[in-house]
C-alpha cells in the first residue's frame, strides 16, 4: 500500500496564499501525492504547476456551505474544469437533504455531474458530521444515482471530520464500484491506514507530507 497514492494534497483556506499554493504542489510532485485539492481561484495555477506530473488538479465546488445554488455550482465545476481541474469536490444542499427535498439533492449533484460531462470525477461531500445515520446513507444513495464518481465524509470547515464508522457506512452504501474519501481530521499514517481498511480509497489531508513521513502531527485543521 503507498499511502501517498491516496492521498489528496489540500489546501482550501481562505487565506491561502500563491507562494503556499506553489509549496503544495512541490510537495505533491516530490511525493507523488494523488491530487492537489484548491479553491477555484487557485485552479490554473494549480494545472500549471502540476503539468507534466500524474498528480491532478482537483477544485473544490459549492465550498464549503453547499448553500448556493444548483445553476451557481454547475457554472463554478464548468469553469474550473476550464481552467484546468480534472476532480471537483462538490458539497452538497445539506438542508435540501435534511429538509427531505431528495429531488432537488439528486438535481444539485447531477447538475455538477453534467458540467463535469465526464472530464472530471465528481466527488460528492455529504458533511458527515450534520448528518443522521439514514441521511448519510440517503446521501450515499443518491450520489450513486446521480453518477458521481465518489462520496467524501466533510469539508473540514464544520463540526467534525472523517470517522471509520462512517466510512464503513459509505463503502457498505455505495459497494465497491464508487470510490469513498475520508477527510478532515486525518493526520498520521495510522489514521490514513486506518480509514483505507475501512473502505477509503481517497484520503483528503492538510499534514499528507507529515502522513508520508510517519510523523506526529497534533495540528488542527483539514
Amino acid at each position: 500500500m503507498k499511502i501517498q497514492n491516496y492521498i489528496d494534497h489540500t489546501l482550501l483556506k481562505p487565506e491561502a496564499t500563491e507562494e503556499q499554493v506553489k509549496k503544495i504542489c512541490d510537495e505533491a510532485k516530490e511525493y507523488g501525492f494523488a491530487s492537489v485539492c484548491v479553491n477555484s481561484y487557485y485552479a490554473s495555477l494549480v494545472r500549471k504547476e502540476l503539468r507534466g506530473t500524474d498528480v491532478k488538479t482537483c477544485v473544490v465546488v459549492g465550498f464549503p456551505l453547499g448553500a448556493s445554488v444548483k445553476e451557481a455550482k454547475a457554472f463554478e465545476a464548468k469553469e474550473a474544469i476550464e481552467n484546468g481541474a480534472q476532480e471537483i469536490d462538490m458539497v452538497i444542499n445539506i438542508g435540501a437533504l435534511k429538509s427531505k427535498k431528495y429531488d432537488y439533492v439528486k438535481e444539485d449533484i447531477k447538475a455538477v455531474v453534467d458540467a463535469a460531462n465526464k472530464k472530471a470525477l465528481v466527488k460528492v461531500i455529504i458533511e458527515t458530521c450534520l448528518l443522521t445515520q439514514e441521511e448519510k446513507i440517503k446521501a450515499c444513495e443518491i450520489s450513486k444515482e446521480a453518477g458521481a464518481d465518489f462520496v467524501k465524509t466533510s469539508t473540514g470547515f464544520s463540526t467534525g471530520g472523517a470517522t471509520v464508522e462512517d466510512i464503513k457506512l459509505m463503502r457498505k452504501t455505495v459497494g465497491q464500484d464508487m470510490g469513498v474519501k475520508a477527510s478532515g481530521g486525518v493526520r498520521t499514517i495510522e489514521d490514513a491506514k486506518t480509514m483505507i481498511n475501512a473502505g477509503a480509497s481517497r484520503i483528503g489531508a492538510s499534514s499528507s507530507v507529515a502522513i508520508v513521513k510517519g510523523l506526529k502531527n497534533s495540528g488542527s485543521g483539514y
